[in-house]
């Protein structure tokens, strides 16, 4: 009797420390969602009290609550805006992340192939996305493909170089023991080595997603006249400040979900890697 109660005893406690410990998790992540709420709120107040008393023109800096009209206003022009650029961004990171994904691929199977091309991507990498964009415009035209192209070269780098440290970076005791039960080189690469990069992937395409959009809104500078870079060349030029604040915020938006999305995504597919993913 004695032993029962004392097992009793210690299944409360453990549903005791259980829900103490939820308790606790929820208040974290109540915390991590509500200060930096407050703290964007506070913010923009503080950024409308001081447009009022300095007296600060509308053409340098216009209050939070002009922009807000502006977005109120003019949304569906915004969102006719958004439209491309977003199929450019989406379409930039498919293609340069699926590219980068196969080269690295490559690269962890044949050592000459990396020390052949990898240099050769980084020199890439380093020109200046300004200095592409005029290249591009001059080879694909002026329409969404230098954009795409654009939004492909800015997410290819970093996946390229994520993927191929996590397709090589396994313990060698988990290959011995694939060679030692005979699996074949597409089980060792599907179950060893794919599922190894996954975190490091999936920390390329949150860089990437970002990447992409800002890849597509330079891509616009250079020549579009449509699109949220466009929209914003305009508003500079126009001298239209709250039209341009609210252009950036729309783009910015975007480009928060399209992170968002890729977050959503590592948590769903990277359950088992619960020590790196938040």
């Amino acid at each position: 009797m004695s032993t029962n109660t004392a097992t009793m005893g210690a299944f409360v406690d453990d549903g005791e420390a259980q829900a103490v410990y939820l308790a606790a998790k929820r208040r974290l992540l109540w915390r991590r969602r509500l200060l930096p709420l407050i703290t964007f709120l506070a913010l923009l107040v503080a950024w409308e009290i001081s447009v009022k008393v300095f007296g600060i023109r509308p053409f340098i800096a216009p209050a939070p609550s002009a922009v807000f009209h502006v977005l109120v206003a003019k949304f569906p022009m915004l969102m006719q805006n958004l439209l491309p650029t977003a199929i450019e961004a989406i379409s930039g990171f498919l293609i340069g992340n699926i590219a980068a994904i196969t080269i690295a691929t490559a690269f962890a199977y044949k050592d000459s192939l990396e020390e052949a091309f990898f240099p050769i991507a980084v020199m890439v990498n380093t020109i200046p996305v300004v200095a592409k964009a005029p290249i591009l415009v001059l080879l694909l035209g002026n329409g969404m493909e230098p954009k795409i192209a654009i939004a492909a070269l800015i997410c290819f780098f970093p996946t390229l170089v994520n993927m191929t440290r996590g397709l090589r970076d396994v313990n060698p005791q988990q290959l011995e023991l694939m060679h030692v039960l005979s699996a074949s080189p597409s089980e060792i690469f599907l179950k060893v080595r794919l599922k190894n990069s996954l975190p490091y992937l999936f920390s390329a395409l949150k860089i990437a997603a970002s990447t992409a959009v800002i890849g597509a809104i330079v891509g616009e500078w250079i020549g579009s006249t449509v699109g949220i870079g466009a929209l914003i060349i305009q508003a500079t030029y126009n001298f239209d400040s709250p039209l341009l604040y609210a252009t950036i915020v729309v783009g910015s938006v975007f480009s928060a979900s399209f992170f968002g999305a890729i977050s959503w995504a590592e948590r769903y597919f990277l359950t088992w890697n619960v020590g790196g993913v938040r």
